[in-house]
């Protein structure tokens, strides 16, 4: 991979990815990083968690380590990606300003 992604894009991935999930399921970052470089995702992993994070500071997405709400800026090890339970199946729009 040359360029990484825009944030815009990753939360478009991302979201994409969730919307086509049974409402209250969850996916895993390395979902997104895969599904945007599928031979170069791990260097994405910052980036997909850091664009997780601004997400759900917004309130359009929720972080969860073990089942318990997390924060990606601090959370070590494995966590999922979830939308929130009051939306009912159908992802928000991503409106992440390219950083």
């Amino acid at each position: 991979m040359t360029q990484a992604p825009a944030p815009a894009d990753v939360a478009r991935a991302m979201f994409d990815l969730l919307a086509k999930r049974r409402p209250g399921r969850s996916i895993c970052p390395s979902e997104v990083a895969r599904s945007l470089s599928p031979e170069d995702w791990r260097s994405l992993m910052a980036l997909v968690r850091r664009v997780a994070q601004e997400q759900a500071d917004a309130g359009l997405l929720e972080i969860t380590q073990k089942g318990r709400p997390v924060s990606a800026r601090t959370a070590k090890g494995p966590i999922r990606l979830a939308l929130p339970a009051r939306f009912d199946g159908s992802a928000p729009t991503a409106e992440t300003p390219d950083a």
